[in-house]
């Protein structure tokens, strides 16, 4: 099965983290949250690594501000030559055989900038910007990530989706 594009943990991931560092919990606890969540060997972060993670969050923001698959481009080439990457053939469970992107010895903050750096370039590649972006609701600057089959999310979380459409149900209620 493979496991890229829209689908992939490394875009879920990049998201979470970049939402975390931008005005979320970016805690060692939460970032390990969001390490286990997304399929990543969360149990090798340690304390330690919280910074390097949280500097990749920043680093990533721009990915899903951008307003053009050029800017993107752009971006994400720069990344790729300045983040180590040595892809390679992995067999382990629960995934069985894929793809790894960073040196095998490599620590978990260096695979994890591997892993979303080429996780984002194959979405772009597949999808465009398409779905990737900021929040639509009034007052968040939350990104998201589509992982849905439609692909046609705006907002970051149900809780934003809903306070929008009750805002704008009201409103043509009052017009």
């Amino acid at each position: 099965m493979r496991i890229t594009g829209y689908r992939s943990h490394g875009v879920a991931a990049a998201a979470a983290l970049v939402n975390a560092v931008l005005g979320g919990d970016d805690s060692p606890d939460a970032l390990r949250r969001i390490l286990r969540d997304n399929g990543f060997f969360w149990r090798e972060f340690r304390d330690a690594d919280a910074d390097e993670l949280r500097h990749w969050g920043g680093t990533l923001h721009p990915f899903f501000t951008a307003t053009s698959a050029e800017d993107a481009v752009t971006m994400l080439n720069g990344l790729m030559l300045r983040v180590p990457m040595h892809p390679h053939l992995s067999d382990h469970e629960p995934h069985g055989l894929h793809m790894h992107y960073a040196p095998p010895s490599s620590r978990l903050p260096d695979r994890f900038r591997a892993t979303t750096l080429m996780n984002l370039a194959e979405l772009v590649v597949e999808h465009g910007l398409g779905r990737t972006g900021v929040c639509a609701a009034d007052d968040c600057h939350r990104v998201y990530a589509d992982t849905s089959r439609a692909g046609r999310r705006r907002f970051c979380s149900e809780p934003c989706a809903n306070r929008t459409n009750v805002a704008a149900f009201r409103a043509r209620r009052r017009g």
